[in-house]
């Protein structure tokens, strides 16, 4: 018996282990996976960092709402609270930890050095200690001239003399050297930021070189990177790498994840996925975006690991808190996406770039007092972009010109301007909603979107949930899109209203059609717990990677597309390379568009330039564009980077065809049916793929034309080499097709052709042809106003008689009808 109870006593503690362990797991599963029932949303916020690394260990905020019980504070001081939570009752902002982030280090006690030298060789310091009247918690350099670090043995410095320094000599010259390249660097960094001067910034990354030199590391990061892209300095990949290396052993993320980039890329080292793998996964537990963005895209995709859209969406997620954060309501800078492709065959069509010309005449038109021009240009400098260069300066200058005439934008955009503050514009909550109310009362939805933030937010108002809702519905209601993102966000956290998911989704949708950065983040948070709608791991993983490649990076396209336009194909290569790692489909396609010129890049070998951009064709393919996918079907029809393959040829042209509906996928299409290439040939197939095409595109109606003249001859010639002439002929029976006297039918029929070519040809031999008569003598001076006109002068055609010629005017149109 006590060994039976004992077993039924072991039996059931397994079996509770087991259910403890189950519902442990479940549970853990459900937060991993869900997080929150309800996401924190996104509103517009201060950017934090100009970093593109998050501090290892810390906690990422995911979102930051407007809730009904908000006070009337920035959301700086929002995110200052110590407890983590909102003040007054506010909900709690969601935080998640960085994925396999170790935890956080624990801060060790401070270590005591043991001084050397001085008049207390080998004793611990004091801390504080007392100096000339002032408490010191550290070693000091006051009262020394040679900047050596010191500290007393005992409290009372000036009554004991108990001293000794804190450091050797080298290694307070080390710590000095350190100092001073600190102090270049951001010398340096200051004077970079403020020109714009190619040849000027030149000269300063050579003095960032000599920094570099001295060990400084971040110096070293911007050196490497702009050896490796080829920034106002010489490209050379091999000391790129090196200094990668270096910064790599210590621990740089930045050079890690650069290292893993060079060998997913093949660029100066044997390309190898798995050690990019290794380096973009150490970048990214180091806190680098770019790092967590490029794995992101891996896991989407399955490049180089098994495919996952969980992993995914923790690594999109992450980097999109981080670009969300940095969203100001002004709504930052724009991103252009331009085709090389596009851009060689029709220049300036699909780039939105302005050329320079035109943006002098809208200036012109500016200055000589054209409100629509200023307020344009105000809006090109305020954002940047299509080739005008962000500046916040010559923004508020156009729209306080246009402001002074009456316009209602104008005045809407200086109180964001004001509201949201810059280096030129100091932040004023008094003026902008002034301005703000101007524009309002004249109906201005910008304005009214901007008066509904401020009662929203309390900036120079009293909170007003009723007011900011009223604004944002007349904002919402012009097709406005802050007015339709606030709105949702306040149907999402029910503030001023009932709590409405759907609304929120209505909403966020209508804001998400005009482009809005932080629609399609709170629509990515929706569909990634399922909030409001069913949840979607791809639809959000979509939306992230949407968000996050309008991160800072993306300025980089804007970058490589200038290096192109210079010639430097190696250096705008390099660049589009980075950025195709990092999962955009224009810079993919970018990169094997170069790889496919004759002369497109000599960082690679001729061998490799083919394979490599069959591979990019394939990544752009993946993500839907239709170019992509038709080179991918002539790459295989040629056999250009991999064999010739008709088969495959045809699958990729049966897909641009089916999905996109391409034109030329379906003339391609029609000329395999025709040949019989990869498919079965079938004439009627090839035909009905032409005339398809035709319909799909107006410019495939000339070659369709051509190619189906081509198709009716080779099916007439086929056709009559298929039929046997000679033995038709023979069994053709005259006698009884035409009847037993057939042969005086025709002899009738060829006698009756005879004899009309016989009386023809005498009718015209009796047609005389008259001689040229003589020109008329010309007429004497005096005479001159009684001459025939010019015509009467001139000869008349066969049978008309020399009186007939000189006849009156009128006469003549009686006189060539008959002829």
């Amino acid at each position: 018996m006590g060994f039976k109870g004992s077993l039924n006593r072991t039996r059931r503690l397994c079996f509770f282990t087991i259910l403890l362990i189950f519902f442990a797991k479940g549970i853990t599963a459900d937060e991993v996976q869900y997080g929150n029932d309800v996401p924190e949303l996104k509103s517009y916020h201060e950017p934090d960092s100009e970093e593109e690394e998050v501090p290892g260990g810390s906690r990422i905020v995911a979102g930051a709402s407007v809730t009904s019980h908000l006070e009337a504070s920035t959301a700086k001081e929002e995110r200052r609270s110590e407890d983590g939570h909102q003040d007054n009752g506010l909900e709690g902002e969601e935080k998640e930890d960085l994925p396999t982030q170790p935890p956080p280090i624990e801060e060790r006690p401070k270590e005591i050095p043991v001084v050397n030298g001085g008049t207390a060789n080998g004793e611990p310091c004091i801390f504080p200690f007392l100096f000339q009247g002032i408490e010191y918690s550290d070693c000091t350099t006051d009262g020394r001239g040679d900047g050596r670090l010191w500290c007393a043995t005992t409290y009372d410095y000036d009554q004991d003399k108990k001293w000794g320094f804190c450091e050797t000599e080298a290694q307070a010259e080390q710590r000095q050297q350190a100092e001073e390249a600190e102090e270049q660097y951001q010398t340096v960094i200051r004077m970079l930021n403020a020109t714009t001067r190619k040849n000027h910034k030149k000269e300063l990354y050579d003095k960032l070189l000599k920094v570099a030199e001295k060990g400084h590391h971040k110096a070293m990061e911007k050196v490497a990177y702009a050896m490796l892209f080829g920034d106002y300095m010489g490209q050379s990949i091999p000391r790129a790498k090196e200094m990668f290396e270096k910064l790599a052993v210590e621990g740089s993320p930045k050079a890690q994840m650069a290292l893993g980039f060079l060998y997913a890329a093949g660029l100066g080292v044997n390309s190898s996925q798995a050690k990019a793998l290794v380096y973009y996964t150490f970048g990214a537990l180091g806190g680098n975006l770019v790092a967590h963005m490029i794995l992101g895209y891996r896991y989407w995709g399955g490049v180089g690991v098994p495919q996952s859209c969980e992993s995914a969406l923790t690594h999109y997620k992450l980097v999109a808190n981080q670009v969300a954060s940095d969203v100001s309501l002004t709504g930052g800078s724009a991103v252009q996406r331009i085709r090389l492709l596009d851009e060689v065959e029709n220049p300036g069509s699909t780039s939105g770039m302005l050329e320079e010309d035109l943006i002098q005449y809208y200036q012109f038109l500016a200055e000589k007092g054209d409100v629509q021009a200023q307020v344009g240009l105000g809006q090109l400098h305020l954002h940047g972009g299509r080739g005008v260069e962000q500046n916040h300066q010559r923004a508020y200058d156009y729209f306080n010109q246009a402001a002074n005439a009456g316009n209602t934008h104008a005045m809407a955009f200086l109180g964001k301007m004001y509201s949201e503050g810059s280096e030129f514009v100091p932040q004023n909550n008094e003026t902008a909603l002034q301005y703000f109310k101007k524009a309002s009362d004249l109906g201005n939805p910008v304005g009214q979107s901007g008066l509904g933030m401020a009662y929203l937010y309390g900036r120079g108002v009293p909170v007003n949930y009723e007011l900011a809702l009223k604004y944002f519905q007349k904002a919402a209601e012009q097709g406005w899109v802050d007015g339709q993102l606030q709105l949702g966000t306040m149907y999402y956290n029910g503030i001023g209203v009932k709590r409405d998911y759907k609304q929120a989704l209505k909403f966020f949708n209508l804001a998400s059609q005009a482009g809005h950065i932080l629609a399609f983040y709170n629509l990515a948070q929706m569909h990634a717990t399922g909030t409001g709608v069913m949840r979607s791991c791809h639809t959000a993983v979509e939306l992230f990677k949407n968000v996050c490649e309008r991160g800072r990076w993306s300025e980089r396209l804007m970058t490589a597309y200038g290096s192109f336009k210079e010639g430097e194909m190696d250096s705008s290569l390099v660049q589009y390379l980075l950025l195709a790692e990092q999962g955009y489909e224009v810079a993919q396609s970018n990169v094997a568009f170069i790889l496919d010129q004759p002369e497109g890049a000599q960082i690679f070998s001729e061998n490799e330039t083919y394979p490599r951009a069959l591979l990019h064709w394939t990544r752009a393919a993946a993500q839907g564009y239709t170019v992509a996918r038709i080179k991918l079907g002539d790459y295989h029809f040629y056999g250009y980077g991999t064999d010739v393959d008709y088969e495959t040829a045809v699958i990729h042209y049966r897909l641009a065809s089916e999905q996109q509906h391409s034109a030329q996928a379906m003339f391609n299409l029609g000329y395999m049916h025709e040949k019989g290439l990869g498919i079965k040939q079938d004439i009627h197939l090839a035909k009905r793929f032409y005339d398809m095409a035709a319909e799909a595109s107006p410019d495939a109606q000339v070659p369709v034309f051509l190619a189906l003249c081509k198709l009716g001859l080779v099916y007439a010639l086929q056709y009559l080499q298929d039929l046997n002439v000679k033995d038709l002929i023979t069994q053709v029976d005259l006698d009884q097709l035409l009847g037993p006297e057939w042969d005086l039918y025709l002899m009738t029929v060829i006698a009756l052709l005879l004899g009309t070519v016989i009386a023809y040809r005498q009718r015209q031999h009796q047609i005389v042809v008259p001689p040229r008569p003589p020109a008329p003598a010309p007429a004497p001076p005096v005479r001159q106003p009684q001459e025939q006109p010019q015509a009467q002068a001139e000869p008349q055609a066969a049978g008309d008689t020399q009186a007939q010629a000189q006849a009156q005017a009128p006469a003549q149109p009686d006189q060539q009808e008959q002829q």
